[in-house]
C-alpha cells in the first residue's frame, strides 16, 4: 500500500508539467479562435462592400476574399492541432496514471503520446506563424 501511494504521489507530481503546457495550449487556442473570429468579421465586410463595386474594383475585393478564406482555413488547422496536442497531453497524465495504478510500464507509450503531442503543436505554431505572414504580407488588415 505504502508502494502505491508513493508511486501515485510521483506520479501526481510528474503530472503537474503536463497541466502548465495544457494552460500554454489553451492560450494558444484562444488567441487562435479570436483571430479566426477577426478573420470572419473582416470578410463579411468584403462581402458586404462586394456588391456595391464596379466590376474592375470588384476583381481586388475578390482576390482579398481568396486570402481570407486561406488564412481562416489556417488558423482552424491551427486549431484543429492545438486541440489535438491537447488531447494527447491529456492521454500522458492518463496513461501516467493507468500505469501508476496497474503496476504496467506505460513508458513508451506515454513517451510516444508525448512525442506526437508535441509534433502536432509544432504543426499547429507553424500553420499559426504562416497566417501571420499571410496576414501582414497581403496588407488587408489595414484596411477598412
Amino acid at each position: 500500500m505504502e508502494s502505491s501511494l508513493t508511486d501515485i504521489s510521483r506520479v501526481i507530481q510528474l503530472a503537474v508539467a503536463p497541466v502548465f503546457l495544457l494552460t500554454a495550449i489553451a492560450t494558444m487556442i484562444n488567441a487562435l479562435n479570436t483571430r479566426l473570429g477577426r478573420i470572419v468579421d473582416r470578410r463579411r465586410v468584403v462581402q458586404e462592400r462586394l456588391q456595391t463595386l464596379t466590376p474592375d474594383a470588384a476583381e481586388a475585393t475578390h482576390w482579398e476574399i481568396s486570402t481570407l478564406v486561406r488564412r481562416s482555413r489556417l488558423v482552424y488547422y491551427a486549431i484543429f492541432c492545438a486541440v489535438l496536442s491537447a488531447l494527447l497531453v491529456c492521454l500522458v497524465v492518463a496513461g501516467a496514471f493507468l500505469g501508476a495504478l496497474l503496476g504496467v510500464d506505460l513508458a513508451r507509450g506515454v513517451a510516444a503520446l508525448f512525442i506526437a503531442a508535441m509534433l502536432a503543436m509544432i504543426a499547429g505554431l507553424g500553420l499559426f506563424l504562416r497566417e501571420v505572414y499571410l496576414a501582414v504580407r497581403t496588407g488587408t488588415h489595414n484596411q477598412p
